[in-house]
């Protein structure tokens, strides 16, 4: 008989407690990194599952089952030993489909995290807020929360924006690796691309000052370092680094330069680390000691209070060793304790900063609730956004067919033309 989904959760925490006694009993460093983590949810701040339910199973969760998939680097018997309190969910969509069917994709990838709470009940918890995380924490669940990776995915409506965040949505990364009609990515700052906006246009301005109104986390993964400057300049909230490293300790510029890390601790804001090992090491190869040295970084030049946790996990392709899934996160945290940090900071890092920074920016939506803030809609202008795919509604412009409906309509004129000519 097949066993019970509840059987098989049983099982896989005995497994866990096997394991754990065994390797506790060798590592007094790991024993307490898993007391920190029963007292404190591990908050991580981007893990691309989503997006290989998409690539796997073009999204058919019927078709796939995570008590016993193993060919991620997520699933559920790895989350459970991996003390996974909390997770940002990626709705990642690919550069490619701007201009195209960004919108229509994400939603979809917005839909797959909610089926995912909705079929694995006992393990997964939607959450939307601060206090959701820890609720889910109480009942020992994964507190599932859903950030958009890349402003593409919102085709330059405020709008659509709204309608994400009614959908649960809680950060938008304001790029992926394409500029935006209002926003600059981060290969410009490696100059392979010319900057297009000198960072944000004003509408990437007004995407951050409604975003602050929402009450929708700032991240700044994967933008330019003129970005990073100008939304902590700008944002009345504090800042997310959902999946960066320290650029001192790799010169990707993936990751965060000293100054922004000082701007960040000014903002109350946060860093939280990749494990990739390009973002790490610079290289193919990697080790927990090497991500531990970006840790110990950003708390040296930001503090305690601006670091966190943010695997990459199901987004990358090389891991370090010791880090290979989502179960071996603890070691990281058994590393930091073997170098010195208190079990004050270690909380901070595993989930206290991101909650701090989530109620902080919960506090400015409530506070533009209590000014009365209107929504903002005020639209892009068009020539902005112009392209072959677009209409013009509601813009004073004349509206243009799609070009591949003028091809069709090219094509098929002469054809009906020869048709009635035959008859």
């Amino acid at each position: 008989e097949r066993m019970e989904s509840r059987d098989l959760t049983k099982l896989i925490f005995v497994v866990f407690w096997v394991k754990c006694f065994v390797s506790c009993a060798e590592d007094p460093h790991l024993t307490r990194a898993l007391q920190l983590m029963s007292e404190t949810p591990l908050i991580d701040g981007h893990n691309d599952l989503p997006w290989q339910m998409r690539l796997r199973f073009n999204n058919q969760l019927s078709k796939v089952d995570l008590n016993t998939y193993n060919g991620t680097h997520t699933n559920i018997p790895k989350i459970k030993e991996g003390r996974l309190g909390a997770q940002f969910w990626s709705a990642y969509v690919p550069c490619a489909s701007q201009y195209k069917d960004a919108v229509r994709q994400t939603f979809e990838q917005i839909d797959v995290v909610h089926r995912m709470c909705q079929k694995y009940p006992n393990v997964f918890m939607f959450a939307s807020s601060s206090q959701d995380i820890l609720d889910a924490f109480e009942q020992n669940k994964t507190a599932s929360l859903i950030g958009v990776e890349g402003g593409h995915s919102i085709d330059s409506s405020l709008g659509t924006l709204r309608t994400m965040y009614q959908l649960g949505v809680r950060y938008l990364t304001l790029t992926h690796s394409c500029n935006t009609p209002w926003a600059d990515n981060w290969l410009e700052d490696t100059s392979s691309e010319p900057s297009q906006h000198n960072g944000l246009s004003p509408f990437g301005k007004q995407v951050i000052t409604e975003m602050n109104r929402l009450g929708m986390l700032i991240d700044l993964a994967h933008v330019t370092v003129k970005v990073m400057e100008q939304v902590l300049e700008m944002s009345q909230a504090p800042v997310i680094f959902s999946h960066s490293s320290a650029y001192s300790i790799c010169n990707h510029k993936r990751n965060v330069p000293d100054h922004i890390l000082t701007k960040v601790k000014e903002k109350k804001g946060i860093v939280m680390v990749n494990f990739y090992n390009d973002y790490v090491t610079c290289s193919k190869t990697a080790n927990i000691s090497d991500v531990a040295d970006h840790f110990d970084h950003i708390k040296k030049v930001g503090g305690p209070e601006i670091v966190g946790f943010g695997g990459d996990y199901d987004g990358v392709t090389r891991l370090p060793q010791g880090l290979e899934d989502v179960s071996k996160v603890p070691n990281v945290v058994a590393e930091l304790l073997r170098r010195g940090w208190t079990d004050e900071d270690v909380k901070a890092a595993l989930g206290g900063n991101l909650l701090r920074v989530m109620k902080k920016t919960e506090e400015v939506r409530a506070r533009n609730i209590l000014r009365s803030r209107e929504p903002d809609d005020a639209p892009i202008p068009y020539e902005q956004v112009e392209n072959p795919c677009r209409t013009s509604y509601g813009y004073d412009v004349p509206n243009r067919a799609p070009v591949h409906l003028l091809s069709a309509v090219t094509v098929l004129l002469p054809v009906a033309f020869l048709a009635l000519s035959h008859e």
